[in-house]
């Protein structure tokens, strides 16, 4: 076998030996440089798609569908897994049960990590003993579970001992580093703080490697316009995973607004009760010491240097401009991404901020608000005005968290109806449309002479394949998948904006063509980030 041929055999039970290739480190991408090798070989990867596609008839379908047969080791998707707090543990068992998946490496810059929250006493903790089935895996404490390098390496090893697969991962601080020696990836699910979202998408994107990741895409608008850009370029597989929770009764909802049930819509309110993360008005100024084994340079990534203090860390990140997105990034995405869809949501020209900062006590024991340019309000409101498209008026989304809402229509109280904590509503000139769920599910008619509806609402759309099979199976037919990162730029460009007028607490004019504030220069900078050396999208 000459050396430029493809060929794997079996060394050890489910693992491969392959000729390794190197990946574009460009930022454009070639249309098919994922297909061929330096030395015009087929990559893996190719290979996969391959079988892939022609398994499936280039069609998306569960392997169950096929039969759920055996999928041998050449045909694994090699993927890293990258954070492993909270969010990363909980979701990790949904990709590594999957029987052509193989999770190669994990990184995390925090080698043992304590006290991550366990959404429940013990919900997330009983899900790890079951997944390696070890009934004493260590909580860490009440209501909290062990996250982190070693721990996440600790997990993968086990499910694979149990599974009885003769394997061991590989474990990096550094995903710059994992990158460079993992040269047999086919895709990454990231699951870090929002600020390195970015950057590792982008690192993933120029090497034409499939990527899953949470939300937002980036928590800067320019950043994520160019990740968006590189996903439009490239033909690796993406996939925005709060697409799979969006609610599936919008075509119903939109079956009424084109009927003219509710006349010309005006408005769409969302709102939400979050944060529910701690909030900080001021900036630590404690400097603890770094716990052992805590990278906290690559946990930085592309912010500024300072000093490590753990309200930046952990659940608290999302409160803070630099590493999070605030409650409209962390919730919006999974209400709203179908409503920008179905209502070709796109370019705002106004973007009008109302927000709460929360107070202080003095030493008189009076209460002062504070205003600050390093966190999120508590509570805030957002208005965007967007223009008028071909089947639809110019029409104001108005967002809402930390309790506030918008104002109660009179039909719940001549009904006896109480308002709920977080919805959707949908304005028109002659009446209303509410949702029963945050994410437009179970819509009824509440006026326009129409008597609220006791009965919920049957999703419209069919029962969808869990999401990250989705993305596997994407992978392996060498296709984009819905709800994939080319889809994402309105959202992102309206979760970005939001923080970007909370920071410049004034009413901003946006050409969304040139993505640009017309009437503060100063806000313009909030929309992308200076980047520490060695941490630019074109140096990761």
């Amino acid at each position: 076998m000459k050396d430029t041929d493809l060929y794997y055999r079996k060394n050890e039970p489910d693992t491969y030996i392959m000729k390794k290739h190197s990946h574009s480190m460009n930022t454009q991408i070639p249309k098919h440089s994922a297909e061929i090798n330096d030395d015009n070989s087929i990559s893996r990867r190719k290979f996969i798609e391959g079988a892939g596609s022609a398994a499936i008839g280039l069609t998306i379908v569960p392997s169950t569908v096929l039969g759920g047969k055996h999928v041998p080791p050449s045909d694994k998707i090699n993927v890293a897994y990258i954070g492993l707090g909270t969010q990363g543990l909980r979701q990790l068992p949904d990709i590594i049960q999957l029987e052509d998946v193989q999770i190669t490496a994990v990184c995390d810059p925090q080698r043992k990590a304590i006290n991550y929250y366990d959404w429940g006493p013990t919900g997330l903790r009983d899900q790890m003993r079951q997944l390696i089935g070890n009934p004493n895996w260590t909580t860490g404490g009440n209501n909290t579970i062990p996250g982190g390098l070693d721990n996440g390496k600790e997990i993968v090893d086990a499910y694979y001992a149990k599974s009885g697969k003769n394997y061991k991962c590989n474990a990096y601080t550094d995903f710059r580093e994992l990158f460079e020696k993992e040269k047999d990836l086919d895709a990454i699910q990231v699951m870090t703080p929002d600020h390195l979202h970015g950057v590792i998408c982008a690192a993933a994107l120029k090497r034409n490697i499939a990527v899953s990741v949470h939300k937002p895409l980036s928590n800067r608008l320019i950043e994520g316009k160019k990740v968006f850009d590189m996903a439009n370029q490239s033909n690796a597989t993406t996939h925005l995973q709060p697409w799979d929770s969006n609610g599936e009764d919008m075509p119903k909802v939109m079956e009424w607004i084109n009927s003219g049930a509710i006349g010309e819509l005006q408005e769409v309110h969302n709102w939400s009760f979050r944060p529910v993360w701690p909030q900080y008005a001021k900036l630590p100024t404690e400097t603890p010491k770094l716990p052992d084994g805590f990278d906290w340079d690559v946990w930085l990534g592309p912010e500024a240097s300072r000093a490590y203090h753990p309200h930046f860390t952990n659940m608290t990140f999302r409160g803070w401009y630099d590493f999070g997105g605030g409650s409209m990034a962390d919730m919006g995405h999974y209400s709203l991404w179908t409503v920008f869809e179905h209502l070709k949501l796109g370019k705002p020209s106004i973007i009008e901020p109302n927000f709460n900062h929360v107070c202080d006590i003095s030493e008189q024991g009076t209460a002062f608000k504070i205003r600050n340019d390093f966190s999120f309000p508590f509570a805030s409101s957002m208005r965007f005005k967007y223009p008028a498209v071909e089947g639809r008026p110019a029409l104001d989304l108005v967002w809402y968290d930390g309790g506030m809402r918008p104002p109660v229509p009179k039909e719940f109280y001549e009904q006896g109806i109480d308002f709920p904590s977080e919805g959707i509503m949908f304005k028109g000139s002659k009446g209303i449309i509410m949702t029963r769920g945050f994410r437009a599910t179970g819509p009824y008619l509440l006026s326009g002479g129409v008597k609220v509806s006791k009965e919920v609402s049957a999703a419209a759309g069919a029962v969808k394949m869990p999401g990250i099979q989705r993305f596997v199976e994407g992978i392996k037919a060498g296709k984009q998948i819905e709800g994939g990162f080319r889809q994402a730029w309105p959202i992102t460009e309206a979760v970005n904006l939001y923080a970007a007028a909370l920071r410049s607490q004034k009413t901003l004019l946006y050409d969304a063509d040139a993505m640009q504030i017309k009437n503060d220069q100063k806000a313009n900078e909030y929309l992308d980030r200076t980047y520490r050396k060695g941490w630019g999208l074109d140096e990761v």
